[in-house]
């Protein structure tokens, strides 16, 4: 490990661009399992099974950040210890972190078999749209166990040095998702099923590719037998809980956008608000993908307390987080209508319009989503946990619910696409007091002592 430390330090550059383009990638492809939904549904069952799709996806969030939350913590921490040499208490991690994800995927799987059509309903399905997001959510809490696992597994193998096969299960998992989701829904004709069972089906075979990672012996971590311990337990959420609230984050927005558009705009609303919240999905992997990216490098940086190295690692994800956003930007505002094309089957003019204007608006916001998430990355790596769950909390709901709701009454759709991108603002502004001004440096710099 720390052979593999004084590499770092002499090629950051270059670790940083392997780390950071293999985390994209996989992130973009992880973030593909619902687009390829949304895209096959759309094509399949018109702007109703849109609607229905985006009613569901909230609960996927859920799931995907309960497994990066324990994911990250864990495989932060694990980084942290290996780079100490303390092998015995990063095994004690891991183990912890699968009997958590259990844990939490026994949970989902009951609410799955028993609650799906209450949570519909509670979620906003109404007698056009309950039957399909009563399907679709059944299935993907049921498929919440292998969600959970591949998350953990991914996390740790990327720490154990090898980010080129995490990068490569979730490319070939998001890839099989794709083929699986056409098969299902057109050759075979299973509708709403076919496109969950589709994406149930792609983390286990992301699993499958993992596992190559154990069959050769390239592990360093594994099971031992230890019982729980509240004190591991809390290693892992105080690091992980701001990954977990990042992605929840996702889940509260939606769920409070679904409903107010519904009452502005119906379900034809709620289909529109579904493409660009699907494609900004996309756009807030390849940020994640950048902050996972860093993370192992972080680690390790943090766990030597080599400061210069930590500094260097943040300036070349703010500037590349900066300039994707702006690249994204550029290619949504030049292509909106050949994008909704792609997922307005139906050719409604007031899905193209509702969500031409949003495109246009939401994806502003994308300039301060890249700053925000690296921060809270930061800071939870560095163990400042109280400030990474405040940057995590006021994206998650505290600022961007009353906001989408004060401005909707305001502006109606505008309002609700504005107030995404002013709480972005307002939260890099928290994020730069927190972090950048010299307050937040010299405690940053007094913890590394």
């Amino acid at each position: 490990m720390m052979k593999g430390m004084v590499i770092l330090e002499r090629s950051i550059f270059k670790c940083f661009v392997k780390y950071v383009s293999l985390n994209v990638l996989g992130m973009i492809a992880l973030s593909c399992y619902i687009l390829a939904d949304t895209f096959f549904v759309s094509k399949a069952l018109g702007a109703t099974g849109l609607a229905a799709l985006n009613l569901s996806i909230s609960v996927y969030s859920v799931i995907n950040g309960i497994g990066l939350m324990i994911g990250i913590g864990g495989a932060s921490r694990y980084g942290i210890l290996k780079s100490q040499n303390e092998d015995k208490k990063a095994n004690i991690i891991f183990t912890t972190g699968i009997k958590m994800g259990i844990a939490f995927a026994f949970v989902f799987l009951i609410i799955g078999i028993f609650g799906s059509k209450a949570l519909a309903l509670i979620l906003g399905a109404d007698a056009t749209t309950l039957s399909m997001t009563n399907i679709y959510l059944k299935t993907i809490l049921c498929f919440a166990p292998f969600f959970i696992s591949n998350n953990i597994v991914l996390a740790f193998v990327r720490n154990d040095n090898n980010p080129n096969l995490s990068m490569l299960a979730m490319l070939v998992g998001s890839f099989s998702n794709i083929i699986l989701d056409y098969i299902f829904m057109f050759p075979l004709g299973m509708g709403m099923f076919g496109a969950a069972f589709a994406t149930g089906l792609a983390p286990i075979i992301s699993l499958g590719v993992l596992s190559i990672h154990f069959i050769k012996k390239k592990n360093n971590f594994h099971m031992i037998r230890y019982n729980l311990l509240w004190e591991n337990i809390r290693c892992i959420l105080s690091v992980g809980l701001s990954s977990f609230i990042n992605e929840i984050s996702s889940a509260v927005v939606l769920i409070t956008f679904n409903l107010v558009i519904l009452g502005l705009e119906g379900n034809l609303g709620v289909a529109a608000y579904g493409i660009v919240a699907n494609l900004a999905l996309v756009g807030v992997a390849i940020f994640t993908g950048i902050a996972q990216g860093i993370q192992p490098l972080l680690s390790k940086a943090y766990g030597l307390r080599n400061k210069e190295l930590i500094n260097q690692v943040i300036k070349y994800a703010i500037l590349t987080s900066f300039s994707l956003a702006l690249v994204i930007y550029l290619v949504v505002f030049c292509n909106v209508e050949s994008i909704i094309g792609i997922f307005n089957s139906e050719n409604n003019m007031e899905v193209l319009q509702i969500a031409k204007v949003g495109f246009k608006i939401y994806f502003i916001g994308f300039v301060f989503v890249g700053i925000n998430i690296i921060m809270t990355m930061y800071l939870s790596v560095a163990e400042y946990v109280k400030e990474a769950f405040i940057i995590s909390l006021a994206r998650g709901c505290v600022v961007i619910v009353p906001l989408v709701i004060l401005l909707s009454l305001i502006w109606g759709m505008v309002g609700v696409w504005s107030a995404f991108v002013l709480t972005e603002l307002l939260i890099s502004a928290i994020a730069i007091f927190l972090v950048i001004l010299p307050q937040g440096e010299s405690k940053f710099v007094n913890n590394m002592k």
